[in-house]
C-alpha cells in the first residue's frame, strides 16, 4: 500500500466549537520550561556543553568541557529567572503547565516546591534537555520510562502531559504508546486539541508554539527588546480573539524560560501583554491539563473507518459503486497515495475523480454509458442502484404523473439518439423543473460539450455520494 503519513487536513474547513467554559473567546496557556539543570553539561554525563536557547550569540557545544558563561546563564534561569516568573503569575492568580525536564525538577526542589504549592501542573518535558533526533527508538523509549518514574518520584504524583521539544520522528508514537499520558504537545500543527490514533489508542494532542516563545530572543529571526514581544503577543491575541467573537474560538499557547523572559528587559513586555488579556472578562487562562479534560469531556474521538487504511478488497467493497457501476475506478485509486487527506468526503472525491479523469474516453464513456436513464424504464422496474433510487426520489421523479413520465422518455430517447450516452445530471441539486429545464437545453449541445458537461455531472453526483459516507 502505498499511503502518505502526514495529516494536512486536521480539523479541515469546519473546525469544532471549542465550546471553552464560561463562553470565552480564547484559551490562553501560559508555559514555562523548567530547564535548567537538564541541559548538556559533562556533570550530568554529556560529552560537551549546551549551546542551544541562550543570550550567547553564535554559541556552540564544547566537546568534552564545560562551558562556564552557558553554565551561568542557566543557573540564571533557576536563581532569578523562576523566582521573577513565580511572583508575576501567583500575584495575578493565573495557573501555569511547566513542561518540566525531569532530571532538572530533581535538581531544583525549591522551585519544585514553589510550583505544587501554586497549583501549577507539571508536566514530563523529558529526562534530559537534550537532542533526540539520533537516538534510537529503544533508547529513547528507555528513557521515557525513566523520566515518567522520576517525574512521579521528584513531583509525587505522576505526569499527565508530556512535551520533549527536542524530539525525534519517534517522539511522539513512543510517549503515545506509553498509554500513560492524557495529551502529549510535541506539535505545532494547529489552533485547537485534536485526537491520535496509535492502534487502539487514542491520544490526545494539544498542539504547541515555536513563535509565540521567548526563545526567540535567542534566535534568527527574532525579539531584541520586550516590547516586540508584547506586540506579537497581541497581535495573536486579537486575531485569535475576532475568531472567537466570530464562533471559532481557539486556544494560544505562549512559550516562556526562566532564564530567557526571567531577565527584566524581557519580562516587561510579557507584564503589558498580561496586563492587556486581562482586561478581557472572556478569556480564560486554563493549565494544559484543563483544556485536556475540557476537550475530552466536550469533543470525545469518534473513530471512523479510515479510507486510507482498509484493505483492497474493503475499499473497493465500500467505495466501488461512487461511480455508477465502474469498480474499476476504486480499484485504481486505491493504488494512489493514500493519507489522512483522503479519509474524508473532499479527499477521496479527489482520489476517485483523477482516476475517472486520466482514463481513457472509451472508459468513461463507458462511465456514462453505465448510468440509468432519468425515470426510465429500470426505475419503473425498480433495478436502480440504491443511490440511484434515492437520488431519483429526492427530486419527486419516483412520482411522476402519467404525462410527465411520457415526457421524460421523449427527452431521454432524443438526447441518446443525438449523443449515444443517457442524460446525466446530478439530480440532489435540482428539481424536477431545473431538471426539465436542463434537458431541453441541453439538447441543443454538441456531443463534445455534453460528454464534458456529463462528465462533469457524473463527478458531482459521486461527490454527493461521499458526502454521505464520510466528514
Amino acid at each position: 500500500m502505498n499511503r502518505y503519513p502526514r495529516d494536512f487536513r486536521g480539523h479541515g474547513p469546519n473546525a469544532p466549537d471549542a465550546a471553552w467554559p464560561g463562553g470565552a473567546k480564547i484559551a490562553i496557556s501560559l508555559v514555562l520550561n523548567y530547564e535548567e539543570g537538564g541541559e548538556n553539561n559533562l556533570l550530568h554525563g554529556d560529552a560537551q556543553s549546551e549551546a542551544f536557547l541562550s543570550d550567547i550569540a553564535g554559541a556552540a557545544p564544547w566537546p568534552g568541557m564545560r562551558h562556564w558563561n552557558m553554565e551561568s546563564i542557566y543557573d540564571y534561569g533557576a536563581r532569578a529567572g523562576f523566582w521573577r516568573l513565580h511572583r508575576l503569575f501567583t500575584e495575578r492568580g493565573l495557573p501555569v503547565t511547566v513542561y518540566g525536564v525531569t532530571s532538572a525538577l530533581a535538581r531544583n526542589p525549591e522551585q519544585v516546591a514553589a510550583m505544587k504549592s501554586a497549583g501549577w501542573e507539571i508536566a514530563s518535558h523529558g529526562l534530559k534537555w537534550v537532542d533526540h533526533r539520533d537516538m534510537p527508538p529503544e533508547e529513547e523509549a528507555r528513557q521515557i520510562a525513566e523520566s515518567l518514574a522520576l517525574h512521579a518520584e521528584v513531583v509525587g504524583e505522576p505526569a499527565q502531559g508530556w512535551y520533549t521539544g527536542r524530539c525525534s520522528m519517534n517522539t511522539v508514537r513512543l510517549t503515545a504508546q506509553t498509554g500513560k499520558l492524557t495529551w502529549i504537545s510535541d506539535a505545532y500543527d494547529d489552533d485547537l486539541p485534536y485526537w491520535l490514533e496509535l492502534g487502539d489508542h487514542d491520544q490526545l494532542v494539544i498542539p504547541y508554539t515555536l513563535e509565540a516563545n521567548d526563545m526567540r530572543f535567542a534566535t534568527a529571526p527574532g525579539y531584541i527588546t520586550g516590547e516586540q514581544f508584547f506586540t506579537y503577543l497581541k497581535d495573536s491575541f486579537d486575531t485569535l480573539y475576532a475568531e472567537g467573537q466570530a464562533g471559532r474560538a481557539k486556544m494560544f499557547s505562549i512559550g516562556l524560560h526562566n532564564r530567557l523572559i526571567g531577565r527584566p528587559g524581557k519580562i516587561a513586555g510579557l507584564k503589558r501583554f498580561l496586563d492587556y488579556a486581562q482586561g478581557f472578562t472572556d478569556v480564560w487562562f486554563p493549565r494544559r491539563i484543563d483544556i485536556a479534560r475540557h476537550w475530552a469531556a466536550t469533543h470525545p474521538h469518534r473513530r471512523i473507518e479510515r479510507p486510507s487504511q482498509m484493505s483492497r478488497d474493503r475499499f473497493v467493497a465500500r467505495f466501488g459503486g461512487i461511480f455508477e457501476h465502474s469498480a474499476w475506478i476504486a480499484e485504481r485509486a486505491f493504488d494512489l497515495e493514500l493519507g489522512p487527506a483522503h479519509d474524508s468526503a473532499a479527499g477521496l472525491h479527489n482520489a476517485l475523480a483523477r482516476m475517472f479523469r486520466r482514463a481513457s474516453p472509451e472508459d468513461r464513456m463507458g462511465v456514462l454509458r453505465a448510468h440509468p436513464d432519468l425515470a426510465g424504464k429500470l426505475a419503473q422496474a425498480r433495478r436502480l442502484t440504491a443511490e440511484s433510487t434515492l437520488e431519483q426520489a429526492s427530486a419527486a421523479l419516483d412520482a411522476l404523473t402519467d404525462d410527465e413520465r411520457a415526457a421524460f422518455q421523449r427527452l431521454n430517447d432524443a438526447y441518446v439518439a443525438k449523443h449515444g450516452f443517457p442524460f446525466i445530471i446530478a439530480v440532489r441539486d435540482n428539481t424536477k423543473a431545473s431538471i426539465l429545464a436542463a434537458f431541453q437545453t441541453r439538447l441543443s449541445n454538441d456531443t463534445e460539450t455534453e460528454f464534458a458537461t456529463a462528465c462533469a455531472q457524473v463527478e458531482r453526483i459521486a461527490e454527493l455520494r461521499l458526502k454521505d459516507l464520510l466528514p
